[in-house]
């Protein structure tokens, strides 16, 4: 068995709603529905969901009651109460905890080899091939693999975005992540705002856009970090601090207790960060359909 997570539990506070299933597609289908696609033509043949208890009715009419005939579906629950003995929620807390988090809450539900990537974000066919092969031929408990992608192909002319900003060594194994939380295009060129000044980045800088490859024991290693993440960050910033798996796996790189195998895709990605995006996802996805890489309707 070779499963694929999503991470679908999202608000969508800059997009104004539920985009992991808003569709972009001539039917109807949200983004997410293209990339279960690709992954079962991959070979992946199981699908977990993480999402927030109160979304999966939604969900379930907008997409998993026409896909779970063709691929296992599962669901993983995000809870904003789901922490570690000794913490309790911030009164007025309504923001979910950050990608840690739900990777978390993966625990119960995933015991082989898998692959996690986000809800909203297409990251190309051949994406979901390499990282097929790598958990199937290479993955163990200390090599983790992850997708990345050229900077100049993850950006949007609509606002900023964050990135996981990657280091690589000559035997193509990460070495650091840093995530930077404010990329924009200014004149067609990648800035980041650093100290209240625009500094630019490298076209061909790699970014990781949460497409990882991990063995179950990602989870024991997580809990360690998310703990002393909530020790440090609840008094500071209760209401808004999140940790990010990108955070998390530079951390465990930095403390030796894993490697994480890069490998890279010059596809083109795109999402839906803002709703303005929306325009130009739909005219790609239907350029797609009209040359045939899709099919007009997916699961018929």
């Amino acid at each position: 068995m070779t499963t694929l997570a999503i991470l679908a539990a999202g608000i969508g506070s800059r997009y104004g709603g539920m985009k992991q299933i808003d569709g972009v597609g001539n039917h109807g289908e949200p983004i997410i529905d293209f990339s279960i696609y690709d992954a079962y033509e991959a070979g992946f043949d199981r699908i977990v969901l993480i999402i927030q208890r109160q979304h999966e009715q939604a969900i379930r009419n907008a997409l998993t009651d026409r896909i779970e005939k063709h691929v296992a579906i599962d669901f993983a629950y995000q809870d904003l109460n789901d922490l570690p003995d000794g913490f309790e929620l911030p009164e007025g807390r309504s923001k979910p905890w950050g990608t840690t988090h739900a990777l978390l809450a993966l625990e119960n539900v995933v015991n082989e080899p898998f692959c996690i990537i986000n809800a909203d974000d297409y990251y190309g066919k051949n994406a979901y091939r390499t990282m097929y092969k790598f958990l199937n031929e290479e993955v163990s408990d200390d090599n983790y693999g992850m997708i990345g992608y050229l900077c100049k192909n993850t950006l949007t002319e609509h606002g900023s975005v964050t990135r996981g900003i990657c280091e690589v060594d000559n035997n193509h194994n990460l070495t650091n992540i840093v995530e930077i939380q404010k990329i924009e295009l200014h004149d067609n060129k990648a800035v980041y705002e650093s100290d209240d000044k625009w500094l630019e980045l490298d076209d061909n800088t790699l970014v990781s856009m949460n497409f990882w490859g991990f063995t179950p024991k990602i989870f024991t290693d997580s809990k360690e970090y998310f703990n002393d993440f909530l020790k440090k960050e609840i008094p500071n910033n209760p209401l808004k601090c999140e940790l990010v798996i990108p955070t998390t796996v530079g951390d465990l790189i930095k403390d030796h207790k894993c490697n994480v195998k890069a490998m890279s895709s010059e596809d083109d990605w795109f999402g839906v960060t803002y709703r303005e995006d929306k325009p130009y996802v739909i005219k790609r996805i239907q350029d797609m359909k009209d040359k045939g890489i899709y099919p007009d309707s997916l699961w018929d």
